[in-house]
């Protein structure tokens, strides 16, 4: 994000990318995942306009704060959400750590997109370790799981990430399957790493 232009705008095509299909995954049928993607589309954008290289664009002083009442609110919204879902838990993680890094670019003297900035070692250190942690754990989710589903040497296996379950369910619509949710936050937990390492 803050070396070379070319690495940014990678960072920034990610996360828009990623805000774009968490935006289509709004039309879901399944509320759980209606209820997810929103937060995580506004994640995904902001992501992306604080990944643009500072060469490019240097945002007005009042940018960061309101990037800080916006992501302080979707953080509130979170917890109150993570009542009924431990993923909103990853979901309040990271509208944290959104406003820790706007608080950081706030306190920058030419409020640059952190490039320079000064965060706390210790908290920039938990939450580095955190979304390392959830990428790594969620990267082994992601390998398929070969499964037997029962007979002998012509029995059909499937893979976790095949979307049929058991007793011939249907496949879910693709905005729907659980495996793409997951491949979206491993993209921004990675966007993250890429954000917060420079502070």
């Amino acid at each position: 994000m803050h070396g070379p232009a070319s690495s940014g705008w990678l960072l920034v095509a990610l996360c828009a990318a990623t805000g774009v299909y968490c935006l289509l995954r709004m039309r879901s049928g399944v509320e759980e995942q209606r209820s997810a993607a929103g937060g995580e589309a506004l994640m995904g954008f902001g992501m992306a306009a604080m990944a643009v290289p500072a060469a490019v664009f240097t945002p007005p002083a009042w940018v960061w704060p309101g990037y800080a009442v916006v992501f302080g609110a979707a953080g509130l919204r979170a917890l109150w959400a993570a009542r009924s879902g431990r993923h909103h838990l990853h979901h309040l993680v990271g509208a944290a750590a959104m406003v820790y890094m706007a608080v950081a670019m706030t306190g920058s003297p030419a409020h640059t997109h952190a490039h320079g900035a000064s965060g706390t070692p210790v908290l920039t250190g938990v939450l580095l370790l955190y979304f390392t942690g959830y990428v790594l754990l969620t990267g082994v989710r992601l390998i398929p799981v070969v499964a037997v589903t029962g007979g002998g040497p012509g029995t059909p296996v499937a893979s976790a990430a095949d979307g049929a379950g058991a007793g011939g369910r249907t496949a879910a619509a693709w905005g729907d399957r659980p495996e793409l949710a997951l491949a979206c936050r491993l993209s921004m937990a990675i966007g993250m790493l890429a954000m917060l390492l420079p502070l």
